[in-house]
């Protein structure tokens, strides 16, 4: 079972809009050395939307390639159509990665019916462990527990990011699903919370930038020493704020440039972090003690 930081890294882009797999590296590297617990390639944070189909299959190819086993590979294969959600995992599965993460179809608003069927289509399609993942404030669709208490007993499904930030919710999940149904956090800011209900980890956008305590925080929860899992989290607590003061993932991609990590691009719809946002973030990133 995959457990511990497992960060949704970002999709470094070049000036003229492709991929910087230089930079991909660059990334891969720091969290090798900052001994992060997983890697989540191609979901929100990496700018999945806006990638077209042989992108996405390029960027989980490299990073499942590059890391060579050393840590385990998420692959985010979700879609709005089913057809293209199975496309997508198979090439996931082909590429080597260790699960696939699923997004809820967004912008059609299925039914809780539907979203039974269009994820229990992908588990039978695909010989690969399917994450399932619930932002319903990005997706305009919202995987209600009952439901996930359905699919926690298909074959092949394997656990939830459960990305509302509610506790009460992720305890009802946790209580109505087999034991060995993984769940996961989405939501930094209450990782640790969700920790104490049962989470065996969190798909974090914080650990791009703050990977070696993120790790920390969660080797104190194995350890079951939830009060410094606690007091590791709140020197963290800036940046979980700081990281969202516009759509993720524009802060954490200005972040990472001021790192010296990444170029400062993003694809459109998206645009850099504006000026006046930029002082929350980059405070947030020194009181952290992260160098720039």
């Amino acid at each position: 079972m995959l457990r511990g930081s497992l960060v949704a890294i970002v999709t470094p882009m070049r000036d003229d809009g492709a991929v910087d797999f230089a930079a991909l590296d660059r990334l891969l590297d720091f969290h090798l050395e900052a001994g992060t617990h997983g890697i989540v390639a191609v979901g929100t944070t990496g700018e999945a939307s806006t990638l077209d189909v042989d992108e996405h299959v390029a960027v989980i190819t490299h990073v499942v390639r590059t890391l060579s086993g050393r840590i385990p590979v998420v692959a985010g294969t979700g879609a709005n159509a089913t057809s293209e959600a199975v496309a997508l995992s198979r090439a996931a599965a082909e590429a080597g990665a260790s699960a696939c993460l699923v997004v809820t179809p967004y912008y059609n608003k299925p039914t809780q019916e539907g979203l039974f069927q269009h994820f229990e289509a992908i588990a039978r399609a695909v010989d690969l462990p399917v994450i399932l993942y619930n932002v319903p404030s990005r997706t305009a669709c919202d995987l209600l527990p009952e439901t996930v208490t359905r699919l926690a007993e298909v074959p092949g499904i394997v656990g939830i990011k459960e990305a509302t930030g509610n506790v009460d919710r992720a305890r009802a999940i946790r209580a109505g699903c087999r034991p060995d149904f993984a769940l996961y956090g989405g939501d930094d800011a209450t990782g640790v919370a969700l920790a104490r209900v049962g989470a065996q980890g969190v798909i974090s956008v914080t650990a791009n930038v703050a990977p070696r305590t993120m790790r920390e925080v969660w080797e104190a929860v194995f350890a079951g020493d939830y009060e410094e899992a606690q007091r590791r989290d709140e020197a963290l607590a800036g940046l979980h704020r700081a990281l969202f003061v516009e759509s993720n993932p524009i802060p954490v991609k200005w972040a990472l440039h001021a790192m010296g990590l990444i170029g400062p691009h993003l694809r459109l719809p998206l645009t850099p972090l504006s000026e006046p946002r930029r002082a929350a973030v980059r405070d947030a990133l020194q009181q952290a003690g992260i160098t720039l």
